[in-house]
């Protein structure tokens, strides 16, 4: 893979599994089924979609790439009793591995990475191959999640067209062009009686009593972190207002055998700000684990 290229998308297969009390998770499945696996977990708000040029990299090289949808988001269930919390994420997670044919490496961003971390931290034997944790640690800047919540939670009422919502996106995120062409958007919305569109996940995600909030844990992720022995790659934006270079630094010293790949012109959403830079830093790094 040269500077500046991709590979093509090549096509993807649908997958389900069952998560906890048998949540219906949705994913991608590309690649060799025989390869070793490798589960590619998005942040909050996003959908499965958000990887299809690295799952296509990936498998192009040996991996068996399954892209999930996280509980409540895409096309996966919402959960029946309201529960979004980390733990219910981590134990959906610990389910698809239970699965698998063989240890997954584990690539997840923002609330995915948290998802990962807890998982292979907190479990009583390794249970992963290794994992990437996409611009996401124990120590986050407050302002920049707050930023995000507001994002998540603006537009209750939806959007009218497909323009307004990339008007929305363009507006959090200012360094990135703003795509002429919007029909991707339809992946990450959907369309209500009413004619509006609607972010692709359940309002409780973000709205409920049972919501995610490990970010306000972080003596918790750091019991997680200072446990890890697979191997681990952290990947920040160097223009995330989330992972500072000071709250990413502090995780090296708790994991001294990680990597780290600092990702220029890319905020917190790296794998979509540079797409192309993020992908050979996964590619290498996992490169090397297999």
């Amino acid at each position: 893979m040269t500077a500046g290229t991709l590979p093509a998308r090549i096509p993807s297969e649908p997958v389900t599994f069952a998560g906890r009390d048998g949540v219906r998770l949705a994913g991608d499945a590309r690649g060799d089924p025989r390869d070793r696996p490798v589960v590619l977990l998005h942040g909050g708000g996003q959908t499965r979609h958000a990887w299809g040029a690295t799952a296509s990299a990936l498998a192009r090289r040996g991996w068996y790439a399954l892209s999930l949808d996280l509980r409540g988001h895409g096309d996966s269930a919402w959960a029946p009793d309201g529960d979004y919390s980390v733990d219910a994420l981590v134990a959906d997670l610990r389910c698809v591995v239970g699965r698998l044919h063989a240890p997954p490496a584990i690539v997840g961003a923002s609330l995915g990475g948290i998802t990962a971390l807890l998982a292979e931290g907190e479990a009583a034997v390794p249970a992963s191959r290794a994992i990437v944790l996409v611009d996401v640690a124990p120590r986050v800047e407050r302002p920049g999640v707050d930023r995000i919540l507001r994002f998540m939670r603006g537009k209750p009422e939806g959007f009218a067209s497909l323009e307004e919502a990339a008007d929305a996106v363009a507006a959090y995120n200012p360094h990135r062009p703003r795509p002429a062409d919007t029909t991707g958007l339809r992946k990450n919305l959907r369309k209500g009686p009413d004619g509006r569109y609607r972010w692709h996940w359940d309002p409780a995600v973000i709205g409920g009593e049972r919501r995610p909030n490990a970010t306000q844990d972080p003596e918790r992720m750091e019991a997680a972190a200072r446990r890890l022995t697979v191997p681990v790659l952290l990947v920040r934006g160097r223009l995330s207002d989330l992972l500072s270079e000071e709250g990413a630094r502090a995780f090296l010293a708790l994991v001294p055998h990680a990597a780290y790949a600092d990702v220029s012109d890319a905020g917190h959403m790296v794998a979509g700000d540079r797409n192309d830079a993020f992908t050979r830093a996964v590619v290498d790094f996992l490169a090397g684990v297999r």
